[in-house]
Parts: C-alpha cells; sequence; structure tokens
C-alpha cells in the first residue's frame, strides 16, 4: 500500500486525518479520503454525528491528487472517498475499470472562471489565454460556462458531458481565437496567483481551498442547480455498497443536519446541498 500524506488528529478520536490508512475491517470504523476543504470540513460535521448516534469512528485521509483517490479506493486503502463529482468518477471508471461505485450525491460547487486582467467578461480580447483543468470530465463544463458568457459557441452534435477541447473548431466554436492551455488542476490557483493566463477556470474546491470566493472573485460563475450534473458524490468499492457503515455516512451526509451546516458555512454559495 502506497503511504499517503499525514496530517493530524482533530475532533478528539472522532475524526483522524491520517496519512498511511487502510480500509478498516472493524465495524465501528470507516475510512474515508477526501479534499481538505470543503469535503474533509463537512466530513469533519457528519463524524460527530456518525460518533454519537451510530457508534462509527470517521478516519479522514486528506489527499490532493485527483487521480490517487479512486486507484486507493479500488486497492482497498480506505474504504470510501468524498472529493469528486459525478462524470469525473464515471470517467474514472470507465478508463481504468475500477470496481468501485457511486452511492450519494451529496453536494454542488459552482465552478468559478478568474481573471487577473479583466474586470468584466466584456472586456475580454481576442487571442486571450485561457487556463483549464486537464481533466477531461472537466472540459465540457468549462466550455459550457464560456458558451453562457457568450466567448465561445458549444458544438451542436456533441452532449455538454462528452465535450473536450478537441471538439472546439476556431472557425465556428472559438471565432475569437482564444488559445486554450491545459494543466493539473491542482496547480490552477497557484498559477493564477503567478498572474499567468488571461483567465483561469478553477475547480470550487481547489478555489477554496486557494482562499478565493467562487461568488464574489470569479470573472464568471457557474449556474449551479437541481439540474446541475456535477454533483459530489460518495463513493466506495462494490463489495462495501451495502455496508452499514456506509449506509449510515450517507444517510447523515444527506441529512437535514448536514445539509443546514452546508448552507451555514458556506452562505455565500460556494458551496451548496445537492437536495437543495
Amino acid at each position: 500500500m502506497k503511504c499517503l500524506r499525514k496530517g493530524l488528529l482533530v475532533l478528539g478520536s472522532a475524526v483522524l486525518l491520517t496519512g498511511c490508512g487502510s480500509s478498516s475491517s472493524d465495524e465501528n470504523t470507516l475510512v474515508v479520503s477526501a479534499t481538505l476543504d470543503p469535503h474533509s470540513v463537512i466530513l469533519e460535521e457528519a463524524a460527530v454525528i456518525l460518533e454519537e448516534d451510530y457508534g462509527i469512528t470517521l478516519e479522514i485521509e486528506i489527499l490532493d491528487d485527483y487521480y490517487v483517490f479512486n486507484k486507493a479506493l479500488d486497492d482497498g486503502d480506505v474504504d470510501a472517498n468524498y472529493f469528486q463529482h459525478l462524470p469525473f468518477f464515471e470517467s474514472e471508471v470507465e478508463t481504468n475499470g475500477y470496481d468501485i461505485v457511486n452511492v450519494g450525491g451529496i453536494h454542488i460547487e459552482p465552478f468559478g472562471i478568474y481573471s487577473s486582467v479583466y474586470d468584466d467578461v466584456s472586456e475580454v480580447e481576442d487571442g486571450a489565454q485561457i487556463i483549464i483543468s486537464n481533466s477531461i470530465s472537466d472540459n465540457g463544463r468549462i466550455l459550457s460556462i464560456l458558451a453562457d458568457a457568450g466567448l465561445i459557441v458549444l458544438p451542436d452534435d456533441i452532449d455538454v458531458l462528452d465535450l473536450t477541447i478537441a471538439d472546439i473548431d476556431n472557425d465556428t466554436n472559438n471565432p475569437n481565437g482564444y488559445e486554450f492551455l491545459e494543466i493539473d488542476p491542482e496547480l490552477l490557483v497557484y498559477t493564477f496567483d503567478l498572474g499567468e493566463g488571461d483567465l483561469v477556470a478553477i475547480n470550487g474546491n481547489y478555489a477554496i481551498q486557494g482562499g478565493l470566493n467562487p461568488t464574489t472573485d470569479s470573472l464568471i460563475l457557474e449556474e449551479a442547480d437541481q439540474d446541475n450534473p456535477y454533483v459530489n458524490i460518495v463513493a466506495t468499492r462494490s463489495e462495501l455498497a451495502d455496508d452499514e457503515r456506509i449506509l449510515a455516512l450517507v444517510e447523515v451526509l444527506q441529512s437535514e443536519e448536514i445539509q443546514n451546516f452546508i448552507l451555514e458555512t458556506y452562505s455565500d454559495g460556494s458551496v451548496i446541498p445537492a437536495s437543495n
């Protein structure tokens, strides 16, 4: 098993941010990997309920590389993960053949496009450089946001969930000649802070972790409603889909108490419950 980043013990014995975790055979313990914010923040609140009402101790393993999470889950290093939206999950399963399943949607993080060059989308010049995530599952989402802002035109014959940068024809879909540069998603905030790119599309969790407020700092903000397909989910291995610990975790995360916690903690709208 690959040793992962070590963290801190918080909330007494209820939540352990570990580094070299392993999935638990203890019926009273559950090991879940997550990004730092908002996922682990939400899990820390859920941990208190799981401990008090279900007798389950939640161990949270903090990771920051999207491409480690599902492999660690499939390898049995953790019992579940909570970090990804549904299209990314589906792409990972299809590409890698992971025997993992989606067990419930929890929240939505509106995706923002940021700029240190422009104050209004109407100012974006022809040939501007747009830096985006190199995650294929984010391509369609970002392109849809740009299209809604009037910067590009989406192809008519491709579903937005299947859309990639390669499908954008410069003459038809990108008449203003914007230059797209794809980088690892965990580097997007760092790149923005360096002042690189005219526009930088940043995933919600990385924006929050980087001190950005998507609703006030972004030049363009994705509309997040119940039709948004990019709901963040809890995933587990197929063999654990009916495990009482997993069922309890999802039940708590989807509970009114946790939904209210999300609304109160992220009252700026940067994170919203999937059922609201």
